[in-house]
């Protein structure tokens, strides 16, 4: 305050700094009493409730004891107390001391008196919770609750007539009063807590700075454990940063074996279900047939090897999707009808090899091969180019599937009865996936009884060495 501290005041003598002093690691709260500790020209006399509680301090650079006191106003107390007892119903609240000495009551003045009594010293002694009481004959309930930290006791009177009433609105009134009283509390931790928490604030916000990836240096300051905390942090976000580049080469290595397995799994089923079949014409005298399936055969083996390349035209990818179904045809003594309707302008885009060829095979043992040549089956493999996008789709009109086959077929390979060779279009999907990102890969679109479609999505990049190379080269980094 701006007042002149009195100078025939000891406050060492005076019961709060008494109390302070003796267990410094509470906080005291004082009875009522007039603040005797300033000069007032107003000679006012100012009630209060002091808050002491003993505090470390800094004497130019020297550590020292001291004692806090904040005084309240009683006559904060006294307006929220008597916001309480603001009722026609005879209720009524105080506050005592552990002792049972009055620090609020709305009848001080007839208890002075001794015009009414208020047996605060046996209630003082109750633990809280709602009891039975009789005064002077009158039987009553009293309602006690603790304030935190000060040691008082909140004690609501309550009669007999208005026990119901009461209860209810009791807890509203017990939470007010300890909103009042607890906010000396804060601003006590406030006070104490500053000095401690500004270097973790600050240490905090350089941690938040590089996690949203500003990257700038990691506060390091404070006491010696905050210090030692932004070591750790600084050091534990170097780690990281290192165990994410080991991470990603690891990643890296494990999508190329990835791609490895996958065209692993395709190339050899196509010598194998080919060689299968020349075998059974020959044994059966179909000279002619195993004649034209050998021609195909080389067919496929010159655009399979396609000396080592992985990206190759189009129009190669469906030859070698021709020659598959000319094989086919023969096998299936010309079961179903195959059609192919290209635009010649895709005829020279970049494709990955080996796409189309498993899905004319799951067109075949999914969809057309069980019919009858009456049945009509038909499998019709459409190409064309709608932005920057190619789209080619393998379409039958056979037995189709559910939507949760479909979806399975992509997604879960594990879940799909497999016929032929039991490779999965998941493993189609993925390779474009892992190639061109995730927006482009397969969608399938089927329903029981009326036949499959499914589609082909990749960028339209024309087809020259360069971007051959480029392509190649992006799928070995990806690998």
């Amino acid at each position: 305050p701006v007042q002149t501290v009195k100078t025939d005041v000891d406050v060492t003598t005076q019961e709060w700094f008494e109390s302070a002093a003796e267990e410094i690691e509470n906080m005291h709260f004082s009875k009522p009493h007039i603040e005797n500790l300033f000069e007032d020209g107003s000679h006012k006399f100012v009630w209060v409730v002091s808050v002491s509680i003993s505090v470390d301090i800094n004497n130019g650079g020297i550590p020292e004891n001291g004692i806090l006191l904040v005084d309240m106003k009683y006559s904060e107390i006294e307006d929220s107390m008597e916001m309480l007892n603001d009722t026609e119903n005879g209720v009524y609240y105080y506050l005592c001391d552990s002792s049972g000495d009055l620090i609020y009551h709305p009848y001080m003045a007839d208890l002075d008196r001794k015009t009414r009594e208020e047996n605060s010293e046996v209630v003082s002694s109750f633990e809280d919770g709602t009891y039975s009481d009789s005064l002077n004959g009158e039987t009553r309930k009293v309602v006690v609750e603790t304030i935190p930290y000060t040691g008082w006791k909140l004690v609501g009177v309550i009669p007999h007539s208005a026990v119901q009433m009461s209860l209810l609105n009791f807890g509203y009134y017990i939470l007010a009063i300890v909103l009042v009283l607890i906010m000396a509390n804060l601003v006590i931790n406030q006070i104490i807590t500053r000095a401690i928490s500004r270097p973790i604030l600050k240490l905090h916000q350089s941690v938040q700075d590089y996690e949203a990836g500003q990257k700038p240096e990691i506060y390091i300051g404070g006491s010696t454990e905050i210090r030692h905390l932004g070591y750790s942090v600084q050091k534990s976000y170097e780690e990281i940063e290192r165990l994410m580049k080991e991470i990603m080469e690891q990643q890296n290595k494990r999508r190329k074996s990835e791609l490895d397995a996958l065209q692993s799994q395709i190339n050899p089923h196509f010598l194998y279900n080919t060689l299968e079949s020349i075998t059974w014409m020959i044994e059966g005298g179909r000279d002619d047939d195993a004649i034209l399936m050998i021609t195909e055969l080389g067919k496929l083996l010159r655009i399979s090897l396609s000396k080592g390349r992985t990206v190759i035209p189009i129009e190669d990818e469906l030859q070698h999707g021709k020659s598959y179904m000319s094989i086919q045809n023969i096998r299936y003594k010309k079961r179903f009808q195959t059609e192919f309707d290209i635009d010649e302008e895709i005829n020279h885009y970049a494709i990955v090899k080996l796409l189309v060829q498993p899905i004319l095979e799951n067109a075949i043992y999914y969809g057309v091969g069980n019919m009858d040549e009456d049945d009509g089956g038909k499998i019709i493999v459409k190409g064309r180019k709608a932005g920057d996008d190619i789209f080619i789709s393998v379409e039958d009109n056979g037995l189709g599937m559910t939507m949760e086959t479909a979806r399975n077929i992509l997604f879960d390979n594990e879940k799909v009865p497999k016929h032929g060779n039991g490779v999965g279009l998941i493993n189609v999907h993925t390779r474009i996936q892992l190639l061109f990102g995730e927006q482009y890969g397969l969608s399938i679109e089927s329903e029981p009884d009326e036949g499959t479609k499914v589609t082909i999505h990749i960028p339209a990049i024309p087809y020259t060495d360069e971007n051959r190379i480029m392509l190649e080269k992006q799928e070995r980094e990806d690998k």
